[in-house]
């Protein structure tokens, strides 16, 4: 049975070189302003009812515009945001989640100084505590916190490990464990978030029977 787990993560990470911050050209072990910012902007869309990659188009496009940290994200115009995201596969939600973005970006410098690191340092690194005050941006609800958690703990050492529901049922369906201490042992810390990108990117693909039987 451990052959087989091995066979079927070395197939995952095969097909998922990279996680969705890192499509993004972010390196969350960083732990820095930017990409920490940029990748609450990108829970924020994934947790909309829209394709991955659509989302992950639009949040791309917004990097690519200069709307990477909480200052240039809020001085932007409603406008510049709407056609930004509706030009990249979002338009369904563009004019919502613009609103939502300019939200997003005021609580995250009135509050934490444009520093995320500051959110996680007024949470006293408690994971419960740092969920709860993300939720507090607009538009992100547990969705949105799971989204950023399962790729922030590369830098974030109190969430390790830490994996979606998500990804657990599609864990769950390959015979990996049905819990992240579980999964955590198959991979090294630092492949984990790209571990679970690959489970996640299995399921959306329809690729997970396909998985199972080799």
């Amino acid at each position: 049975m451990a052959g087989a787990r091995a066979a079927i993560v070395a197939r995952l990470l095969q097909r998922t070189e990279r996680t969705f911050a890192a499509e993004m050209g972010l390196d969350l072990s960083r732990n820095t302003p930017m990409p920490l910012f940029l990748w609450l902007v990108a829970a924020n869309l994934f947790s909309a009812r829209i394709g991955a990659d659509q989302a992950l188009r639009a949040a791309k496009a917004l990097k690519d515009a200069g709307l990477t940290t909480a200052d240039h994200m809020a001085e932007a115009t409603w406008k510049e945001r709407v056609l930004i995201l509706n030009r990249n596969g979002y338009a369904r939600f563009d004019e919502k989640t613009s609103g939502f973005l300019q939200e997003v970006a005021e609580h995250c410098r009135d509050a934490y100084g444009g520093d995320l690191r500051n959110l996680r340092e007024a949470a006293g690194r408690d994971p419960g505590e740092e969920r709860r005050l993300l939720k507090a941006f607009k538009g992100i609800g547990d969705t949105g916190a799971d989204i950023f958690f399962r790729e922030v703990q590369v830098a974030w050492d109190e969430h390790y490990p830490f994996a979606d529901k998500r990804a657990l049922q599609a864990a769950g369906t390959l015979d990996l464990g049905d819990d992240a201490d579980s999964l955590a042992g198959l991979v090294s810390k630092a492949d984990f978030p790209r571990l679970l990108t690959a489970l996640l990117r299995a399921d959306l693909d329809g690729a997970l029977e396909e998985m199972r039987n080799g």
